[in-house]
């Protein structure tokens, strides 16, 4: 499934980020998001073969809206400039690990872990660390792994010890982290080949680890 119309799509909403724009080229809008969901689909079926937990999804509804929630925000630009959806066992990776995939001109990507964990299961996530840190360890350092994911996300790390844990904790830099995260990106002549729902879940396939330890420690 290729997605030429979206990334051609995305490059004019950014450059005409507002809604008289946007509603006489909702035409244009529409097709994309039709592509969008049928690579959705042709990505979901790759990701069930090894990973069964999401065979109940429905595939098109996995999407998120490109209407921007603009209430709090000091930019007031209508639409995301971006197309994404989230995949996981009960839907949009609400407190539940899955994978995110993200299409944007340029800035296009594959995620996958845990956002944001709420208190409880952070702390469930931080006691599995540090319970089962070789475990942790050969997952994150694992030849492939690492090869396609360097790092674990630390845009919201913590800049000390978290309650509870010694600041000589000898892997206190793993236990500082708020969200458990990792991306892949993918240039546009990827995104854009018809190969492209195999390489995203051959992608995801090897990140599959972390999303099950962290499961594993929330159960």
């Amino acid at each position: 499934m290729e997605l030429s119309t979206v990334i051609k799509f995305l490059k004019s909403i950014a450059k005409n980020n507002n809604r008289e724009w946007f509603e006489k080229n909702k035409p244009k809008y529409l097709e994309a998001k039709l592509t969008f969901e049928n690579f959705l689909e042709a990505l979901h079926k790759e990701l069930v073969i090894f990973d069964e937990s999401l065979a109940a999804l429905n595939p098109r509804k996995q999407g998120f809206r490109i209407y921007r929630d603009v209430r709090f925000s000091k930019d007031k630009r209508p639409y995301k400039v971006n197309m994404g959806a989230g995949f996981s066992e009960h839907g949009k990776m609400d407190q539940e690990p899955g994978y995110y995939i993200h299409i944007e001109p340029g800035k296009s990507f594959i995620a996958g872990g845990l956002y944001m964990p709420d208190v409880k299961n952070l702390s469930k996530i931080r006691q599995e660390i540090d319970y089962s840190t070789d475990t942790f360890l050969k997952i994150l350092y694992d030849k492939k792994f690492k090869k396609l994911f360097p790092a674990l996300g630390d845009f919201d790390k913590l800049k000390t010890a978290p309650k509870g844990y010694p600041k000589d904790h000898p892997h206190i830099d793993l236990l500082k982290h708020k969200s458990f995260i990792v991306s892949h990106y993918f240039d546009d002549q990827e995104v854009t080949d018809k190969k492209f729902p195999k390489k995203a879940a051959e992608v995801a396939k090897t990140l599959k680890p972390l999303n099950d330890f962290l499961k594993a420690a929330m159960a």
